[in-house]
């Protein structure tokens, strides 16, 4: 039997396949909606980085020059800032989140896979954790209790006076050689050092022009609630000392200029015209 089209059963068609576009939103990396942006707004002989997360402090992904071009498959709003998921064109490899003031321009798609968190494990963090000791076993010492029975004030006294009277025999013993003390001698009492504040804590870093940011160990001298001094040691020798006040970055022991950008709580303080360091609030402050 040969099927006709009806002019009615065009337009249920027609609007079924309508409803069905609308109910169906378009994925940001859909290639209907993903553009090219270019890196823009950079500091001379800065590098973007491309984050694995959409965060200030997520893992690097990648660093990219001013004038890259990368896909841009949506941007999501973070903590009243707003990041693209992008994904350089000369290298898919390099594929992350930036934040959307570098990237011109913008894309007004959403992205709706983001990760909250960082995929990759931390290292040493594939075992389970280990169980925690159990309490010592009192009743193997102090004997069985009957819960059901519970003792006397007169009965807890004397065996609060037992206990008393058992440690002071222990303590007038000599129970290694048994010899007679000779005379009593004052010793010192001796701490274990004190660890500086955050004593090892490594920073991202470069130290010349066109360097790739690498790691610096930072040491932290806290001075009151809202001032610190950070102390960096660069890999191939020599420290910078960069002071906080007020809760934030207030100059260096360099006669270069100092100036700083915020991302969130983190602090991208540059030094000069080659000198770059990342520092968070948590790690200067405390915060």
């Amino acid at each position: 039997m040969r099927r006709t089209n009806t002019p009615g059963t065009m337009l249920v068609a027609l609007a079924a396949a309508l409803l069905l576009a609308t109910a169906l939103p378009a994925r940001a990396e859909d290639p209907s909606t993903t553009i090219v942006s270019i890196v823009t707004g950079l500091a001379p002989d800065d590098l973007l980085n491309i984050r694995v997360t959409a965060s200030a402090t997520g893992r690097v992904q990648g660093r990219l020059p001013g004038g890259a071009s990368v896909k841009n498959f949506g941007c999501n709003e973070v903590n009243g800032n707003p990041w693209c998921k992008v994904e350089e064109v000369d290298n898919p490899q390099v594929k992350g989140w930036a934040p959307a003031r570098y990237l011109t321009p913008g894309n007004p798609a959403t992205v709706d896979d983001m990760p909250t968190e960082d995929p990759s494990p931390a290292a040493g963090t594939t075992d389970a954790p280990a169980a925690p000791a159990p309490p010592p076993d009192l009743t193997a010492r102090f004997g069985e209790v009957d819960q059901g029975a519970p003792k006397s004030a007169a009965a807890i006294g004397r065996t609060a006076m037992e206990d008393a009277y058992g440690l002071a025999f222990a303590a007038s013993e000599n129970p290694s050689t048994g010899e007679i003390p000779g005379e009593t001698a004052t010793v010192a009492r001796l701490e274990p050092p004190q660890a500086p504040d955050d004593a090892g804590t490594g920073i991202p870093c470069a130290r010349y022009v066109g360097q790739p940011m690498t790691l610096c160990k930072a040491r932290i001298e806290h001075k009151g609630a809202d001032k610190a001094d950070v102390t960096v040691t660069w890999p191939d020798g020599g420290t910078r000392l960069i002071s906080f006040y007020g809760g934030l970055p207030a100059g260096s022991d360099s006669p270069d200029e100092f100036r700083f950008t915020r991302e969130g709580s983190l602090n991208m303080i540059r030094v000069g015209v080659s000198e770059r360091f990342e520092i968070t609030d948590q790690l200067a402050l405390g915060n």
